[in-house]
């Protein structure tokens, strides 16, 4: 396990310069201006910023980690009053602007996985850098808010927010001029794979997309996911909740996605009370997209373990070899 990591969240003046002593007053950022998020204006039923106004503060590191093979900052962000969040990004040491993937790895997942060196180790080995999050209304990110919300019983804004995160996370990356943003790819499980969906459908610049058992088909979903709490299932199937969730539908955006390269993939066995709904996601796949299909869980994992569970999406953002003078001189 990662050492050393300090605790940031739960700071909602975090990113805030702090007053220096006498008259030497900080200058300002004009990347990053002063503002207040008080009034945020953001459209959760749409997936691109067009209708948001998502004003950045200034970024601040909380940690850095220097190992063997990679470095992995922490670094919280914030765009949304009371919505600070962390972002994590692993680099290799050693190469120069690599490629980028986000791994969304959905509700209720955590940050564990961001906190284990041989998770760095795997997902930087090859020369990619790794980008990471925790969505809305998951985590530490729920901490703010008011016991009777859940991720579920806000699904338009959990699923909304994150989407818009993804773009508002690329916009900061293009920033730092350390990273490769033209080739951006971004691994998704669950609510995560559906958000990456969306994501993609509203920002040409990512490029690649590994989708684990994207949620959608929301009428058919949220009737028999095993996800869905037994008694507040009633709720989700209401005309106007399903009003507000259906623009954000992976069956609606899946089917754009012509110009990326798309895996998608399910287990079998995994949530069989919702196939019905797994099977519309396959249905609404772009031709160009390949799909597989594991038997079982064991199936999954022994195809998947050392690693080779991001081998596919790392070789879609892999760059050309490099022409040597030898094959140019033979033209």
């Amino acid at each position: 396990m990662l050492g050393g990591i300090l605790l940031l969240t739960g700071l909602t003046n975090f990113g805030q310069e702090k007053p220096q002593p006498g008259n030497d007053k900080p200058k300002p950022d004009p990347q990053y201006p002063s503002v207040s998020l008080r009034n945020t204006v953001e459209d959760f039923s749409t997936i691109t910023l067009d209708k948001s106004q998502l004003v950045p503060l200034k970024p601040v590191t909380g940690s850095l980690i220097n190992k063997d093979s990679f470095t992995e900052e922490r670094i919280q962000v914030q765009w949304r009053d009371v919505d600070p969040f962390d972002l994590y990004v692993i680099k290799p040491k050693g190469v120069d602007h690599p490629p980028v993937i986000l791994y969304l790895y959905g509700y209720p997942t955590g940050v564990d996985a961001f906190h284990n060196e041989g998770w760095c180790n795997r997902v930087t080995s090859g020369g990619y850098a790794a980008v990471a999050f925790v969505g809305a209304l998951t985590g530490d990110r729920y901490q703010y808010r008011p016991m009777r919300d859940t991720f579920l019983n806000q699904l338009q804004e959990s699923i909304g927010t994150t989407v818009h995160d993804v773009q508002m996370v690329i916009n900061y990356l293009e920033t730092r001029n350390d990273l490769d943003t033209a080739r951006i790819g971004v691994l998704g499980t669950g609510s995560g794979a559906t958000v990456a969906i969306l994501a993609a459908a509203a920002d040409p610049r990512i490029k690649a997309l590994d989708l684990m058992e994207p949620w959608g088909d929301w009428p058919v979903w949220l009737a028999n996911s095993v996800y869905v709490p037994g008694p507040e299932r009633k709720d989700y199937l209401k005309p106007e909740f399903l009003a507000k969730v259906a623009p954000l539908d992976s069956v609606k955006w899946l089917p754009t996605l012509t110009t990326q390269k798309v895996f998608l993939q399910f287990v079998d066995t995994d949530d069989v009370p919702a196939k019905q709904a797994s099977a519309a996601i396959e249905a609404a796949a772009p031709k160009n997209a390949e799909v597989f299909h594991y038997i079982n869980h064991a199936q999954h994992m022994g195809l998947s373990s050392n690693g080779r569970r991001f081998e596919w999406l790392k070789a879609q953002l892999r760059p050309p070899a490099p022409t040597s003078t030898t094959a140019k001189a033979n033209k």
